[in-house]
């Protein structure tokens, strides 16, 4: 396992993040354990979770973990945003409620720190320097290490990075993967410019990555969570990525695997992990099977010709104007 610093800051983190959001819910507290043991003997330090995953459980999961472990050798990352009940503050990024949010993931959690606490989606209904201001007070109390943001435009992470104080975001966390590569468009060189580290969410895109697809499938496996996509409306579904660009990108990921000797969710593991400014994927096992797969991405390196494939298979056709100010480079 190779570690990295988080953007332009100090802190070094394992160049896989280990994400539990299945922890506590779909993966049993037996399996969850023995994945976050085969994790950490595996050189791995960076956990990410979240206070709505599995109302809580995934962060207490963790935290019943932890209390085994030397608590400063682990990274641990979780967000605020999600209803945690019923009443009218108990979701978005008020004063209010990131102070209570904090407090309960604190508690759940079993310590006194959160090295990376993320806002999970941008909150239209508060001020944004009310937001800043709130965050601000957790990293100068030492309750938070570092600040991140989620699931936000480009000048919308932008303008929180311009407005913060000394203590301002470090880190993103986008949908980011082969088949996904709009982020490229703004966020990342939002990053790049600004120094923040990009943990990709998703990066096998719910399953469309990990192995089990190929070209010539008229529907996907039935206990995929691509099969179930489409009843929840997600955006993962069969027919979003039922594709020529798709089914390209999966070719030339089968021949690179062939090649390296590699899984399929391994070689698209590490075109993220070799990805400029790419920090860290977040790898979301729900099984000890998939975690023992999704690992094999660390510690091993694509060669330039076989990163250079993918990367223009999976060219995703720019909109304006990121296509008409590409002709205006200098």
């Amino acid at each position: 396992m190779e570690y990295r610093n988080l953007g332009r800051t100090g802190l070094k983190v394992s160049e896989v993040c280990l994400g539990a959001m299945h922890f506590g819910g779909p993966t049993d507290e037996q399996t969850s354990v023995r994945i976050l043991d085969e994790f950490a003997d595996a050189g791995g330090t960076f956990i990410d979770t979240a206070d709505v995953y599995n109302a809580g459980e995934s962060e207490a999961v963790v935290g019943r973990w932890l209390k085994g472990r030397d608590r400063d050798a682990f990274v641990v990352a979780t967000k605020v945003y999600g209803a945690m009940g019923d009443g009218p503050n108990d979701d978005g990024l008020s004063r209010k409620h990131i102070l209570s949010a904090v407090e309960a993931s604190l508690r759940r959690l079993g310590t006194d720190y959160i090295d990376l606490y993320y806002t999970h989606v941008w909150d239209t209904a508060t001020p944004l320097e009310e937001t800043l201001a709130t965050l601000d007070t957790l990293v100068t109390s030492g309750k938070v290490r570092y600040l991140g943001a989620s699931n936000v435009t480009g000048w919308q992470l932008q303008k929180a990075v311009d407005l913060a104080g000394r203590n301002r975001y470090v880190a993103l966390q986008p949908l980011y993967n082969l088949l996904d590569r709009e982020a490229e468009w703004e966020l990342l060189e939002i990053c790049r410019n600004e120094g923040l580290g990009v943990m990709p969410w998703s990066p096998l895109r719910a399953g469309w990555l990990a192995g089990r697809f190929h070209r010539g499938m008229e529907a996907p496996p039935e206990d995929t969570r691509v099969a179930a996509a489409a009843d929840r409306g997600l955006l993962e579904a069969w027919d979003y990525y039922n594709n020529e660009r798709t089914w390209n990108v999966l070719d030339a990921l089968h021949d690179i695997a062939a090649e390296s000797g590699k899984s399929v969710a391994q070689v698209a593991l590490r075109w993220l992990i070799q990805t400029e400014p790419v920090t860290a994927p977040i790898i979301g096992p729900r099984t000890l099977e998939h975690y023992v797969d999704n690992i094999g991405a660390a510690g091993w390196s694509l060669t330039d010709e076989q990163f250079t494939r993918l990367t223009t298979v999976s060219e995703k056709p720019s909109v304006y104007p990121y296509d008409l100010l590409r002709n205006f480079r200098r």
